[in-house]
Formats: C-alpha cells, structure tokens, sequence
C-alpha cells in the first residue's frame, strides 16, 4: 500500500507540472497575438485557422500606405546633378530633400577596376600555359641616377629621426657582368706562371674589397623565364652573347629562337642526343648506379650550359654543375639563368671549395682537363671530393678513339687510376666507369714507393680555403664516416655519422642539435608559406649564406617548394659542409669579407640567419650588403634574420642600394632580440 501511495503522489506532481506547463504556453500564445495585432502590419494575404471547418479562401488585405503618393525617382541616382525641383515636380518632403542634399555633397562611386589580362587565358577564353613574361611592373623600378641622397628615418630607443643617406651609385655599363675575384686583370697580369691555369683561380681586390657601387642589368633586362621553362629557353637580353651558339650550336647545346630567346636542346659535346638517352645508357651499363636513390649528389666537370644536371633534377638528383670562366663565354651564367645549380670553378693549383667525399658521382665529358699532368693532381682532388664507393664517369676520346696518340692517352689514364685503387667497372661506347674503393686496404697493400702516396694523417681533406692541391691519396676515415650515407629521400632527415667530426662547441647532444635545427627551420619556413605565400614568389635560384646544418634548404624541399639551395658555410664559423653533403644537398665554403665567384644577377632569393653579427667584427656591413645586390636579380628577395643591434644600419645600407626593406617580428614576438629584414630589390636604371 505504501508503494501504491508513492505512485499515485508521483503522478498528482507530473499532472500538476504538465497543466502549468501547458497554461503558461496559452497566457504567452494569447499576449503574443494580441501585442501583435495592435502593431503597424504592411500585410498582403491572410488567411483562416486551418482549424477552421470552411475552406481556405484567400483574402487582400489593404495596405495602410494605400492612396499615399511618393517620388520614387528622386531617391534614385541620377546619372546628372540633381538641380533642385522643377516647379512641375511633385512635391518633395523635408525628409527626401535631405536625402537629395547628402547626395549631392558626396562624391560619385569610383569606376570599376580595369580587368587585366596576363596572358594565361587565351583568346577563347581556356587556360593556357604559352604566355610570355613581359616587361617589368612600372613599381618595381626606379629611376635611380647618381651621386644623390635619399632620407631616411630610424627608430633608436623610440625616438624617431630622419636623415640624409649618400645612395650607392651605378657602376659603369662595362661591369655588368663583373665577378670582381675572377676579373681582376691587374692581379692577373702580376703571375708569375698561367701554365697550370692560375688565371682561372680566386683573385680579390686588395684587402678583398669587393665594389662600391651597383651593378647595372643589361639594356633590356626582363623578369627570367619561370621554372621549368626556363630549362629549355631564356631571354636574349638578360644573357646577351651568341658565341656559344657559334661555337657549339652543332653539338645541341644551345640556340637561337627568334630574336628575343635561347634554346636549349639538352645536348652536349658526346651527348648530342639528349641528356635523358645518355643517363639512360650509364644507369644500363652499371645498375648500381640508381639515380635518385644512391645516386644524390652529383659533379659536373666541366658542365657547358648544364644540360646534364638539368635533366639529372627531373630523377631526384642534384648536380653541382662547375666550369671556369674562359673562351666558353657566359657557360655559368646560362646555367643560373636556367634555374639550373652551378658555380664558377677550375682545377688549376687549389683545392676546390667542397669538403671531402661529396659527390656519389663525378662526371667529365670532354672537359678538356689533362687527368694524368704532375703525377695525377688533379685526379687525386676528384679522388678526395669523390664519396668511398663513388663512381667517376670519363665520356673522352681516349675512351674510344684508336688513334696512337689517344691510345697512349688512355693507358695512362688506366695506369694512373689503377695506382688510385679504382676499380674499372664499365668501358661501352664513348663512357668508361670507374669506382672508388670503400676504405683504405687497397692503399695501405699497394708496393712501398708507389706514386701518389698516401697524405700524411694530420692532413685534414676538409681543409679547403686557398689551400694549394695535394700530389697525395686522401685517407678515408677507419671509422667509415662518409661512406655509409642513407638512400634519398631519408638521408635528408638523418643525423649522419660525420655529424660527431665537426668541431663545434656541442660534443654531446650533436644529433639533438641537428633535429632541433631541422624542426627550427620547418616551422618558420611553413609560416611563411601560410602567412607570407612563398608559394606565389617566383623561388628557384636561392642561396643560405650561413647555412649551418642545411636545416632552410631541407626545410623547403619538405615544404615541397621548388627551388634549388646553395648552402655556404662561412669560413668564420664551423666546417660544416660534409654533414651538408650527407644529407644529399649542396653547399660550398665562403669568406664573405671577400666576393663570391658568382655572375651578377644570378639568385632569386638570399637567405642570411645570424650572419651579419657575426661577420661585422671581421668587415663592413655595406660590404657584404653590397655583394648581395650584385647576385640578386631584380624583383629577388632577401631575408635577413639577426640581432636587433644590427638592423638600423642593415635598413640604411638596404635603402642606399635601393632596395626596399621592411622590419617585421620573428615568432617570438615585438620583445625579442631578434628581427627579420624583408627586403625587396628594384630594377634601378641610370
């Protein structure tokens, strides 16, 4: 009975809670309708309670402005000032008279945007990718003259002053292409001996100053010809000479189209049928040879407009494609204006600027170098920079020619790389292949006396700054560092072995060092692509002045942007450059107190983190700053990431030069010690 009680008062207090539920519903039905029937309404159709029990009869409802008359054209916008009333028109309100004055006063609408075309859609109105870039946009240059002053204004513990900064001046219409460390005539003309090709070695200026003024562009000068277009033609007038195609038009490796461009073919002298054929022909002749896979990082000696490295990029393959600046007029410069790597180089009495075991390939096609001179020297710095278990590729005539003198020519060379400890793996056609041993048990097993010997131990391979070439074998590490890279792509992001061999103040936490650099890089270079659209620029010849580990360059190529980065390794800090080469990029050593061996115009973006605090205790600021305008194209971009100290005298120097700088934030925020110098460069005519 108890629980029978419990129920029943359970269900009295639902009863209860539905009734007031259902009253308060009806109270606010009932207010809701009555409120609302006693507002102003502009109704049109009403209609019965579907509740209703007679049919559904549509009903017009009065509108209570009926029978009111407005000017409905006075509030409309008419294309003549309005004068007033006639005095035919309809009365017009105080009201509407206030509408026509605030009409009036104000001014009319702006027109429309002007639709521009780019050339990418064609005349039938479906995209196309045959457009041509054309001039340069009228704000990206400046009239720039010589010899004036431009203000400028700096902010110095938040007081704001202005003042006058002399502009750098135009150099001479004569240096436009001028490699100040290679073009020193007066240097050139003081040598004792040019036999060896000491003309084609580094020559600076005294106390290695570089210019004091601007390089100007060539008459003409056009935005270059985006990659991967640019592989097969660029303009004429931004690499005005045609000797080359006088001289090797035959052998498909360059020619004219129309007035205004280069073609390339992608020939060379003992590939005149295309790169592509003739990779195809080594990868069958040694089958180890994977490129893209074991095969990374690759020389080109002697590489012509690059044609080899070019094609090498479309299989994963990066190649640093060298050759000197002589009767081959302008080769370098072609192959930058491609898009394609390359650098001014020659073996003559140096070392070359690349660290020990780099290169998992080494190629030479008629590069007219004499391999066998003064006991192999030069041989033996393709040795040294050749990774254990690299392959050398030697496309000559000795190779398969049956002349007497190139016979002889070709014994030599099999004589020589035989006391080398190379192995002979393939000889088919115009290619002989030749392999490099992993460690050195052939070296140490050779006959005692035998030419060339082995370096002394305390000769370090990585040693590269004006050191003069050596008539030795460099030893390879006991420990094998250098030899056991991982295949691309996860040799990238691999902490490899010759990590524990640079000198720098971390012994301990080195590969910690390395991963945090990688991940430092990869989040500010996707902030970039999200919030600064690197995507959109027009990225693809770009340098890292002070590249560390090669954390930027990896950074976007896992941000898959598609340019290529020469990572320079400054002689004032640690060698880094053989981690750089495990990793499968490229890089080279530097002073940057002196110029670099590059054509002016020739890179897209320069990237410099932490350089400038560093260096300005070695040299002046404007030097270096200076140095980066003659390799920047114009339209190109420089990111200067430093010290806070720095940056009022780097805006200055950005601004004599006439570039445009702006100072923005780095992610940790507006109080940190650090700023980033976005800079933007004009084409400046005189």
């Amino acid at each position: 009975m108890k629980l029978l009680g419990n129920v029943d008062l359970l269900k009295s207090q639902t009863a209860i809670k539905f009734a007031a539920f259902v009253f308060i519903s009806v109270t606010f039905f009932y207010l809701g309708k009555h409120w609302s029937d006693g507002s102003r309404q502009l109704v049109f159709f009403s209609r019965q309670s579907p509740s209703s029990t007679t049919s559904f009869v549509p009903s017009v409802v009065v509108s209570p402005n009926f029978n009111k008359e407005f000017n409905i054209s006075a509030l409309i916008n008419a294309t003549e000032p309005e004068t007033g009333p006639e005095p035919s028109d309809p009365v017009i309100s105080n009201e509407q008279q206030s509408v026509l004055a605030l009409k009036a006063a104000s001014p009319p609408p702006p027109p429309p945007p002007e639709i521009k075309s780019y050339g990418i859609v064609d005349a039938n109105g479906t995209m196309s990718d045959e457009f041509e870039i054309g001039e340069f946009d009228p704000d990206l240059v400046e009239n720039w003259g010589n010899g004036t002053e431009i203000e400028t204004e700096t902010n110095k513990e938040d007081a704001k002053s202005t003042f006058q900064v002399k502009k750098f001046g135009l150099c001479d219409e004569s240096m436009r292409e001028y490699i100040p460390c290679l073009d020193n005539v007066e240097a050139i003309k003081r040598l004792k001996s040019t036999k060896n090709g000491e003309r084609f070695e580094r020559h600076c200026p005294e106390n290695g100053a570089g210019l004091n003024c601007l390089v100007p562009p060539p008459k003409g000068y056009r935005p270059p010809i985006p990659w991967p277009r640019s592989r097969d033609e660029v303009w004429f007038s931004n690499v005005p000479h045609s000797r080359l195609v006088d001289d090797k038009g035959g052998q498909n490796w360059i020619s004219r189209k129309g007035k205004d461009k280069f073609k390339f073919p992608g020939g060379g002298t003992q590939f005149i049928h295309g790169a592509d054929q003739y990779l195809d022909q080594m990868s069958k002749m040694v089958p180890e040879i994977t490129f893209g896979h074991h095969i990374r990082v690759v020389m080109d000696i002697g590489c012509g407009v690059a044609s080899f490295g070019a094609y090498l990029l479309s299989r994963n393959v990066i190649t640093m494609s060298i050759a000197p600046k002589d009767v081959h007029e302008n080769q370098i410069q072609f192959a930058l204006e491609r898009g394609v790597p390359a650098m001014v180089a020659a073996f003559a009495t140096r070392r070359l600027l690349y660290p020990s075991q780099a290169f998992d390939l080494i190629h030479c096609s008629r590069c007219r170098i004499n391999w066998t001179r003064d006991d192999g020297i030069l041989l033996l710095e393709v040795n040294r920079m050749l990774r254990a278990g690299g392959y050398f590729a030697w496309a000559a005539q000795p190779v398969y020619k049956h002349e007497q003198a190139l016979e002889e020519q070709w014994e030599e060379m099999l004589n020589l790389t035989t006391r080398l400890c190379w192995n002979l793996v393939r000889k088919e056609g115009y290619i002989a292949l030749w392999q490099k041993p992993f460690n050195n048990s052939c070296y140490l097993s050779r006959e005692t006396g035998t030419i060339p010997p082995l370096c002394d131990p305390n000769d370090d391979p990585d040693n590269v700054w004006y050191v003069d070439l050596k008539a030795c074998i460099s030893r390879l590490p006991e420990n094998g560092y250098g030899a056991n890279v991982a295949p691309w792509p996860s040799r990238l992001q691999s902490p490899p072995d010759r990590l524990e061999s640079i000198n720098i103040d971390s012994y301990i936490a080195r590969k910690e060092n390395f991963k945090a650099e990688s991940k430092y890089w990869n989040e500010i270079v996707a902030s970039y692509v999200r919030s600064l659209h690197w995507k959109t620029f027009k990225l693809r010849n770009v340098m890292d002045m002070r590249a560390g580990f090669g954390g930027f360059a990896a950074a976007l190529i896992d941000n898959q942007l598609d340019a290529w980065v020469l990572n320079v390794v400054p002689v004032s800090g640690p060698n880094t450059l053989p981690v750089i080469y495990d990793r499968g990029l490229i890089g080279v050593m530097h002073d940057w107190c002196e110029p670099f061996d590059t054509y002016p115009r020739t890179y897209d973006f320069l990237h410099a983190a932490g350089l400038f605090s560093v260096e300005r205790k070695r040299c002046n600021m404007s030097t270096i700053m200076l140095e980066m305008d003659r390799i920047l194209r114009p339209g190109g971009r420089a990111y200067i990431r430093d010290s806070l100290d720095v940056m009022d005298e780097l805006q200055d120097i950005a601004k004599a030069m006439g570039w445009h700088p702006t100072l923005r934030h780095t992610s940790e925020g507006p109080h940190a010690n650090y700023r980033v110098l976005a800079c933007d460069k004009r084409l400046l005519r005189g």
